[in-house]
This record gives C-alpha cells, structure tokens and sequence, in this order.
C-alpha cells in the first residue's frame, strides 16, 4: 500500500477473508422504484429546491429595499406564468421537506421504523404534501386576488 488512506478501505468478513470496502453506496446500489429510495432522494431534492428558493426570497426583499422600480421588475416575474410555476414548485419542495423532516424525526425518536409504518409515513408525507399544497394556493388565490 502506498497510499495510508487504504488501510481504511480493508476489512475483514466474518470467515477471515480480505475484502476492500466500497467508498459509498452508489445510485447502481439503490432501487429506484422502491418508496422508500425515491422519498429519501426526493428529501434531499427538496431540501435543494427549498434552498435556492431562499435566493428568490433575497431577491424580493432586496428589491423592496432597493425601490420601486426593482421591486415592480420581481413582482412582474413573481406574477408570469413562469413565476407562479416556481412558486408553486417552491410550495410543494417546502410542504414535502419539512414533512419528510417530521417524519426522520419521529424515527430519531425510535418510532416507525417496520416496513408497514415506513411504507404508511410515506404515503401520508406524499398525501399530505399535496394537500397542504392545494390548500396554500386556494389560500393564496382567495387573499392575493
């Protein structure tokens, strides 16, 4: 070994024999048909999403400080059919982050973690991101309009 760091890389089975360690589970590792994966990739998708939804949000409040002009320019793009677009994307990243979020904290408590629960959580952040989805844009519609 030339290399240190490939000491941590070697291990051994159970029956004594010399195996290298993978460096990470890779995506060829995961089925992506199975709820569990897809949630957990769509976790982290979402939390991206939400993440640069923060710069359309530093966008807005720098325009409203900067004047009328720039502020009009985010509210024009806010209000197009692009804008809504990602509002709406932005709405359903937030309602999907943080109710997968409240899902791995009941299972940082210890709870859900046998496939029907897991497979039922599931289901109920993928009914509920939807329904609090509509929900916020029936409300937004109801008041903005």
């Amino acid at each position: 070994m030339t290399d240190p760091r490939e000491a941590g890389m070697i291990a051994r089975r159970s029956d004594g024999t010399i195996i290298r360690r993978p460096l990470s589970p890779h995506l060829q590792a995961y089925d992506m048909m199975q709820m569990t994966s897809a949630l957990s990739i769509m976790h982290r998708i979402s939390g991206a999403a939400w993440s640069a939804g923060t710069l359309l949000l530093v966008w807005w409040l720098m325009a409203a400080a900067t004047g009328e002009a720039a502020f009009a320019t985010v509210q024009w793009f806010l209000s197009s059919f692009l804008g809504l677009l990602v509002l709406f994307g932005l709405t359903v990243a937030a309602w999907y982050h943080t109710l997968a979020g409240i899902r791995h904290l009941v299972w940082d408590a210890g709870h859900g973690f046998d496939m029907p629960a897991v497979y039922r959580s599931g289901r109920l952040v993928l009914i509920g991101t939807a329904v609090l989805t509509v929900l916020t844009w029936v409300l937004v519609l109801v008041f903005w309009g």
